[in-house]
């Protein structure tokens, strides 16, 4: 786990501003530092050492001839079968890093290597065998487990990096507010369009590689999940599922390092710890009112004293959380609302002061479908039992465009489209409440129903679930769950692995029919009846828990009221919002008249990231 940047171009003192934008990303690799240049590219990489602990592993790393380099950020699970396989073609290796296999294997197979991996990562290759027209081919995992994030200056120079927070030290980088951002941001509670907050600045999406070459980014997908069920029991799926998963977390436990777990109590942390059996876990609580229960570490505990390894549990305070906010959304880089992104920045903490290396699990709810959502209500059950499917396809289509009204959410539920009502796990702000409280130059992106209707257009099933599942694959999970993982992991210098995104699990979850799937039974049964055979009852049963978040209460002190309001109220916050409107959404939650804990949450998160990087940050500022 590491970190990269880089730029092309002929810019004054490259050296020193490469080093700078090296020094913003520290965090991710405080072992080690390395550079490279071209009369036209430079790269720079910061080490974080998990493989391969001597100076051989250093990046960034070139072939003997010194024609292709390579800085790459992640990890290659079957790196070890590659080398087999290239040291049969004649490839010399030097070292027993795993970058090592993936620079020869582009040698060996050019762009074609992506279709040979097994693993996170997000690389760039610099290849100069054609010194007249050198290029650069870089790619991101299939998950989007590991970032990477570029941007073409007003030059036609290219930077790109693991972090946008580098790109600051860049003089030919333009920092301004992408204004289209905004809309869906407020629903979402993240961004999910390729474009950034920061204007100009992408996200290349998941399963996707990138050439540059004589100043043109060409972009392709290489690889999609589609679901194709096959025929078997429910035994045989249980039984292939326990097999499968013991085999990735065999595969991603390996490391020259300590290796630790995450564990919540919930079903997906527990089976991961279970099959890793660590020396120690982490589980994180929070300080909250009397009365009130927001602290599952004690699941925690007990399963780790059932499995005899040592669990760490720290309590936090909710003023503890106020003060780190800024910090947090600094190392997010983007504006982030999801309340899971404080037990995990914490938890982060924690663990580093023990091991280099987590395992968690990220992933299992959208591979083995478990989110509550994907659920059918005994209601809704009863009427697609009783009502033939193209009437309630009709009336489904027919009250979609029409405003809200009583029975009116039942009827899109039951209808099988959930083109007209899924969006995802996160549904803040409505499209119509965010132009509400925003200002109408940020109602002009697309909204999150125009986003999803994109992803939608993509999915070549009719399978109600599938679509909802291959949605969170594709928006969900690598704008939200994986981009905070990475980031607060990463702001501690701690290498996160998530052992259900593995190409072979995601095999084995596309086989799985949608009835043993989710059914009456309830949600992810595959993925549970095998967690259950090395997890007690209560483990392998227990609904999703993660780590809870108590802000609902906390904005009901006086206190936090008066820290947001200090936002709401800034001279700067009404050049995005109607600042009447979130004071009255705050009023009403302290006065107990509502519960707008998201909502105030999601449009204070953003104004914290604006301060910090536009008030607070030293350095030229270009207004929204």
């Amino acid at each position: 786990m590491c970190g990269f940047v880089g730029f092309t171009g002929t810019i004054a003192n490259r050296e020193a501003v490469l080093e700078a934008m090296m020094n913003r990303i520290v965090h991710r690799g405080p072992d080690m530092g390395g550079q490279f240049f071209t009369p036209t590219v430079a790269l720079g990489f910061r080490r974080l050492s998990i493989l391969d602990l001597t100076e051989a592993g250093a990046q960034p790393m070139s072939n003997e001839a010194g024609d292709v380099t390579i800085v790459f950020n992640g990890e290659i699970y079957n790196f070890q079968q590659l080398r087999v396989e290239l040291e049969a073609a004649g490839y010399q290796f030097h070292c027993g890093a795993d970058t090592e296999s993936l620079l020869h294997g582009y040698e060996l197979w050019g762009e074609s290597v992506v279709d040979h991996l097994r693993g996170m990562y997000a690389f760039v290759i610099c290849d100069t065998r054609d010194p007249e027209h050198p290029k650069l081919f870089g790619a991101r995992d299939i998950f989007g487990i590991k970032p990477f994030f570029y941007n073409v200056t007003p030059t036609g120079d290219l930077i790109f990096g693991s972090e946008i927070k580098s790109f600051l030290e860049h003089p030919g980088f333009i920092k301004e507010v992408n204004p289209d951002a905004l809309k869906s941001y407020m629903t979402f509670q993240c961004s999910y369009t390729d474009e950034t907050f920061f204007k100009g600045v992408f996200k290349l999406p998941a399963a996707h590689c990138f050439t540059w070459q004589d100043g043109r980014m060409d972009i392709r997908r290489y690889w999609e999940c589609e679901f194709n069920p096959t025929q078997g029991t429910f035994d045989e799926y249980v039984e292939a599922c326990d097999a499968v998963v013991h085999e990735s977390v065999a595969a991603h436990k390996i490391a020259d390092v300590k290796v630790g777990s995450f564990l919540s109590g919930g079903v997906d942390s527990s089976y991961i710890t279970a099959c890793l059996m660590p020396d120690n876990t982490f589980s994180v609580g929070f300080e909250t009112p009397d009365g009130v229960k927001f602290d599952e570490t004690n699941y925690a505990a007990r399963l780790s004293e059932k499995l005899g390894v040592k669990n760490f549990r720290r309590i936090v305070s909710a003023q503890e959380c106020f003060d780190m906010l800024p910090t947090i959304q600094y190392h997010m880089d983007e504006p982030q609302s999801n309340l899971s992104s404080i037990p995990l920045y914490f938890l982060a903490q924690m663990a580093s002061e023990q091991v280099t290396v987590v395992l968690s699990g990220e992933g299992a709810d959208e591979l083995f479908a478990g989110y509550e959502w994907y659920e059918d209500t005994p209601e809704v059950r009863s009427f697609k039992k009783w009502v033939p499917r193209p009437i309630r396809k009709a009336l489904g289509n027919a009250v979609a465009g029409m405003k809200p009204f009583k029975g009116r959410s039942f009827l899109l539920r039951s209808s099988e489209t959930p083109e007209h009502y899924y969006v995802g796990q996160a549904f803040i702000f409505s499209p119509d409440e965010a132009d509400e409280v925003l200002k109408p130059a940020y109602r002009q992106g697309k909204d999150a129903f125009q986003i999803c209707a994109d992803s939608y257009a993509t999915i070549k099933t009719d399978d109600e679930l599938t679509k909802k599942q291959c949605l969170d694959m594709n928006l969900w999970l690598p704008g939200d769950i994986l981009q905070k993982a990475d980031k607060m992991c990463m702001a501690h210098s701690l290498e996160l692995r998530v052992p259900f995104l593995d190409r072979k699990v995601m095999d084995f979850a596309e086989s799985i029919p949608t009835q043993f799937r989710c059914n009456e039974q309830g949600n992810k049964q595959v993925l549970r009846h095998a967690a259950n055979r090395v997890l007690p009852d209560e483990w392998a049963t227990r609904p999703k828990v993660g780590f809870p978040v108590p802000m609902v209460y906390w904005l009901r002190e006086e206190r936090f009221y008066n820290y947001v309001k200090e936002y709401f109220q800034a001279p700067w916050a009404a050049e995005f919002f109607d600042t009447d409107k979130l004071m009255q959404l705050l009023d009403d939650h302290y006065a107990g008249r509502a519960k707008n804990q998201r909502k105030i949450y999601t449009s204070l998160t953003f104004l914290i990231w604006y301060k910090r990087f536009f008030i607070d940050e030293t350095g030229p500022r270009v207004a929204a």
